[in-house]
């Protein structure tokens, strides 16, 4: 028994849903996955904000008509894909599927797109392999902190420094 037209409406409505709120769209061919592994990925997936969404080009074609964020992702829609939608820590979500990718060594992920622009293996490695928003925040907390430092020190160097010439004058004139 096929899908009904209704049926199909609901998950082309979910599927605009789900890309209004996604910044980034990964395509995956989930060719040879079993439905333990997707269940694994989409687990995975969830702590980054990520979802895996496996249906029909055709399906997800009719999401994306007409939507000029998502219209670059039509030439990637051939043979057997699954979607996942990132909102939120986009690095996060390709580290999680790079090591999905690692465990299972069966996906592979077409391509994607990320602001309109549409992204080969190589720029979704470049994104997986940038340091996650925490450690880049804590870098620029600590290059801050240590100008807050130098700056203090410095200026607690001018009494200082005044206060030992005076005194090697005092005793030096004595």
């Amino acid at each position: 028994m096929g899908r009904t037209l209704e049926n199909k409406q609901q998950i082309v409505e979910e599927l605009k849903g789900l890309l209004g709120e996604a910044e980034m769209a990964l395509v995956l061919d989930f060719k040879g996955l079993t439905i333990k592994e997707m269940s694994d990925l989409r687990t995975r997936l969830q702590a980054s904000n990520g979802v895996c969404k496996v249906t029909k080009n055709t399906l997800m074609r009719r999401a994306i008509d007409g939507d000029s964020a998502w219209s670059n992702l039509d030439p990637l829609l051939t043979g057997t894909n699954a979607f996942v939608l990132v909102k939120g820590d986009v690095g996060g979500a390709v580290k999680a599927l790079q090591s999905f990718q690692k465990d299972t060594k069966k996906s592979e992920v077409k391509g994607g797109l990320f602001e309109g622009k549409l992204l080969s293996q190589d720029d979704i490695k470049a994104i997986g392999d940038l340091p996650s928003k925490e450690v880049l925040m804590a870098q620029i907390a600590g290059a801050i902190n240590a100008v807050a430092t130098k700056v203090a020190v410095g200026i607690n160097e001018v009494p200082s420094g005044l206060a030992r010439a005076l005194k090697q004058h005092a005793e030096g004139g004595s």
